[in-house]
């Protein structure tokens, strides 16, 4: 049983979502999308200067671009992947979020 067995309707959503994911990851990696960090913007000024902005947008693109990695190979292969990948999936974006938040907060600190 493949994924394309389980799921309803076409893999447009999920391409929609790999090109908002793949934007997204490509505003990080450029060192614009600092505001779009979660906690970062609504923290003090004392707070926020405590972090290095380029190096947590690398941090935070590079972890976005591994989700976006994920979802485009979930809709690559939506017709010949096995129907358990979405718990691999699902595991693999957990992971994923928890180093993000961990380098974010061990790496990107200014000394």
């Amino acid at each position: 049983m493949t994924l394309q067995d389980i799921s309803s309707g076409s893999g447009c959503v999920l391409w929609a979502v790999f090109g908002l994911v793949a934007i997204i990851s490509i505003v990080f990696l450029t060192g614009h999308g600092v505001n779009l960090i979660a906690g970062y913007n609504t923290a003090s000024k004392e707070e926020r200067e405590k972090y290095n902005t380029k190096k947590l947008c690398r941090c935070m693109g590079i972890g976005m671009s591994v989700i976006t990695i994920l979802i485009g190979i979930l809709a690559i292969g939506k017709t010949v992947l096995p129907n358990y990948f979405v718990f691999v999936f699902v595991g693999l974006v957990l992971i994923d979020v928890v180093v993000m938040i961990v380098l974010a907060n061990k790496f990107c600190k200014e000394r």
